[in-house]
């Protein structure tokens, strides 16, 4: 948002008073430490003279190299996990293993990095 408001030659200030806003409340949209929501979005493209999509431009090439599982790769991992879970055969251990993936799945700090 910032490096369109940027080459159009737009004040934040400008920008706030087009928007209903302070030119503080379009810092944070720029820093990130408030989200733009959807209308917000396409009031700003629209002032912009740009289609909200404009703002995600790359962000699938961003989530395709983030190291993180596609869903094709997800479903794979949840099809080995299915298989190996109903191969065992005594209900104590599955049902040990099943708490021990809902504790990792609650708690983010259990996670390993990729």
């Amino acid at each position: 948002m910032r490096k369109r408001r940027e080459a159009l030659g737009i004040s934040q200030g400008r920008l706030g008073r087009h928007l209903g806003l302070t030119f503080s409340q379009i810092q944070k949209y720029e820093k990130g430490t408030n989200r733009i929501g959807a209308g917000r979005l396409y009031q700003i493209a629209t002032y912009f003279g740009v289609q909200p999509g404009y703002f995600f431009a790359g962000v699938d090439d961003a989530e395709t190299t983030s190291g993180k599982p596609d869903a094709g790769e997800r479903r794979d991992e949840v099809a080995s996990l299915n298989e190996a879970f109903a191969s065992i055969d005594d209900a104590e251990t599955r049902a040990s293993v099943l708490a021990l993936v809902m504790t990792l799945a609650a708690d983010p700090g259990t996670r390993r990095p990729n």
